[in-house]
């Protein structure tokens, strides 16, 4: 199966566990890898006034990816879709920080692009408010369906992951 993994936001402003940055690493490590981080620009996006707090106006993610996009609110950067549809996964697998906030609103985006998002629910967590997911898990499967753990993804994968587009 081709699939491409899609990390949102594991970096230093979100302060991820040590064993999901443990786990990201070794699992992207496997596949075609797109990363998010999100960086404050509250002219684009008002997290200060709105939500009381901001991310980092710099910021880095805590491991290796093939493809970074930088993005300043919840949703996907635009490149980042268009990157995603070029490489044509079947599933776009998703990961990381904010499974009630930043990766259902991933979800929605690959969703409505036309893509496949699969959330890998033990390379996931929640924001500050559920730091177990659990809430996002559920609202994942209720309006999404697709979800799966690293297990699962590595005990079938047989076939390479698709080549970068140049």
């Amino acid at each position: 199966m081709r699939q491409v993994l899609l990390i949102n936001d594991v970096q230093a402003t979100f302060e991820p566990p040590e064993w999901l940055v443990d786990g990201v690493r070794a699992f992207s490590a496997r596949l075609l890898t797109l990363a998010t981080l999100t960086l404050h620009d509250e002219a684009r996006t008002p997290f200060q006034r709105q939500a009381g707090w901001h991310p980092a106006r710099s910021d880095e993610s805590l491991h290796e990816a093939d493809r970074v996009f930088v993005k300043h609110g919840y949703g996907l950067p635009a490149e980042a879709l268009d990157y995603l549809r070029e490489l044509a996964p079947e599933r776009v697998l998703v990961c990381g920080v904010g499974a009630d906030s930043g990766l259902l609103a991933a979800g929605f985006a690959l969703f409505d692009a036309g893509l496949t998002p699969t959330l890998v629910t033990d390379l996931s967590i929640g924001s500050w408010l559920d730091r177990s997911g659990q809430t996002g898990h559920a609202l994942w499967v209720q309006h999404l369906r697709h979800v799966t753990t690293r297990a699962e993804v590595l005990a079938g994968s047989q076939e390479p992951a698709p080549s970068a587009p140049r």
